[in-house]
């Protein structure tokens, strides 16, 4: 990590540097990565211990030294220390600390993904496209909050050209924080949902929590919007520099949208005037999308629509994210880390275009605030609408699905559980070749359970 030495580490975290007998000179060395998991330790690395709920990551400094650990952090004095360490108050506000120093000395452009809905999903297909011209360092998984995002730009390296992070939040104040860190060139606003209205109350509170970035951009930074979204096509971005995207005659545009199946979505997309033939091998207008999302950051970092349609061409997925499983002859619709209320309907609309039957297994969706019961009972609208054949619910939120279907008349076959064990006693028997299965709920749910319950029932 491009001049991060043991002195300065110290000097940024507000800590004391404390250099054993033997290490006299390592106060100027370069650590060459930080990590907070001693099995992800590599030679010269910083150790980042944390208190956890079970497991103090403290117990395991003399492991790392073992390891090739440069240096660690620690809350605590170190008796006979196999290394040089750094004596601070609390790791976690150091590690926000190491990241911010570090992001000082990094001259490369990061681009911040942020909104509702689809942020994993962008920041992939962003990657995708920016990896036909640059070197890429991109999120890995969900590490987007606080502890994740500073660990991802520890792991910028010499060799990156372009960094995109992930950033997300729950409430309000935590999105000035990642900001700082961050101080993103470019940032991604994918939309304005329904996602943690038990802190930010509103769409209105969400906008205003998530745009809190814009205050730890340079001048000349430019902010990507779904033109849209009814609250962003209005976001006040500071003075800074706006493009939007989507499918009504915006700057980065699309039309002819197709949807091929399960597989692949067909679309025209138009870039600064110039148009071009693109097939996503993701299902979903939303994937088109996300998709303008990264071909308008494209665009902006020099690639050439050649480069933008080959990235967008062989765009892929992650497991849990609209991943498509086919065993034996039956798919699964694997979109089970998260959920709200649009990406479950999202989610439901690409089931709707599959041929055989449907089965959709939802759990419930979290942090939606007052009107939790009322956002789960509208889904069983969007169920109808498609005709989904049979709905298996989990949970206390998502009987509300269940009433919905009941109230209505619908045609879907509508069965609820309180547990996963019990809905998968009467799920497994029923399935058939053919089937097309949906799995979505929030993450707490634990749906990838059910994901892999299905797939050994088929094998």
């Amino acid at each position: 990590m491009k001049n991060m030495t043991l002195n300065k580490i110290a000097e940024a975290t507000n800590g004391k540097l404390i250099l054993p007998e033997g290490f006299e000179a390592y106060s100027d060395k370069e650590i060459a990565g930080a990590v907070n998991d001693n099995r992800k330790i590599e030679k010269d690395f910083l150790f980042i211990p944390m208190v956890g709920a079970k497991v103090d990551g403290h117990d395991f400094i003399d492991d790392v030294f073992s390891k090739g650990a440069l240096a660690t952090l620690s809350e605590k004095t170190l008796e006979s220390p196999k290394g040089p360490y750094i004596l601070v108050e609390d790791t976690k506000i150091a590690l926000k600390q190491i990241a911010t120093a570090y992001r000082q000395e990094l001259d490369i452009p990061v681009v911040g993904v942020i909104g509702s809905v689809g942020k994993t999903s962008t920041k992939e297909m962003i990657t995708s496209v920016l990896e036909t011209k640059y070197s890429v360092l991109k999120t890995e998984g969900n590490f987007n909050n606080e502890i994740g995002l500073p660990l991802t730009i520890c792991r910028i390296r010499d060799e990156h050209q372009v960094a995109v992070v992930e950033m997300g939040i729950s409430d309000f104040g935590e999105m000035h924080r990642l900001g700082d860190i961050a101080k993103p060139n470019i940032v991604v606003m994918t939309n304005i949902g329904q996602c943690h209205l038990e802190f930010l109350k509103s769409r209105d509170g969400i906008l205003k929590a998530k745009t809190e970035v814009f205050e730890h951009m340079p001048k000349d930074g430019l902010v990507i919007l779904n033109g849209d979204d009814d609250k962003l096509i209005n976001a006040d971005t500071l003075g800074l520099r706006k493009v939007f995207y989507g499918l009504n005659d915006q700057q980065v545009n699309a039309k002819n949208v197709e949807p091929r199946g399960l597989t692949e979505t067909a679309a025209t997309i138009t870039v600064d005037g110039k148009s071009f033939d693109v097939v996503i091998p993701l299902p979903g207008t939303h994937n088109v999308m996300n998709g303008l999302a990264a071909a308008a950051v494209g665009h902006e970092l020099g690639l050439t629509n050649e480069e933008i349609q080959r990235g967008l061409n062989t765009a892929g997925t992650i497991a849990g994210r609209n991943n498509i499983i086919t065993v034996r002859g039956t798919t699964i619709i694997d979109d089970c880390y998260n959920a709200n209320p649009v990406s479950m309907k999202a989610s439901i609309e690409v089931l709707g275009k599959a041929a055989g039957r449907t089965i959709a297994i939802l759990g419930d969706m979290g942090e939606l605030g007052a009107d939790e019961r009322k956002l789960h009972y509208e889904i069983g609208e969007a169920l109808e609408a498609n005709h989904i054949g049979y709905v298996f619910t989990v949970g206390e939120l998502s009987e509300e699905i269940n009433k919905s279907l009941s109230n209505s008349n619908s045609s879907c076959l509508a069965y609820h559980y309180s547990t996963v064990d019990d809905m998968l006693a009467d799920l497994l028997p029923i399935i058939r070749t053919n089937d097309t299965i949906l799995i979505k709920a929030s993450h707490f749910m634990n749906f990838s359970h059910v994901v892999e319950a299905i797939e050994n029932h088929l094998k």
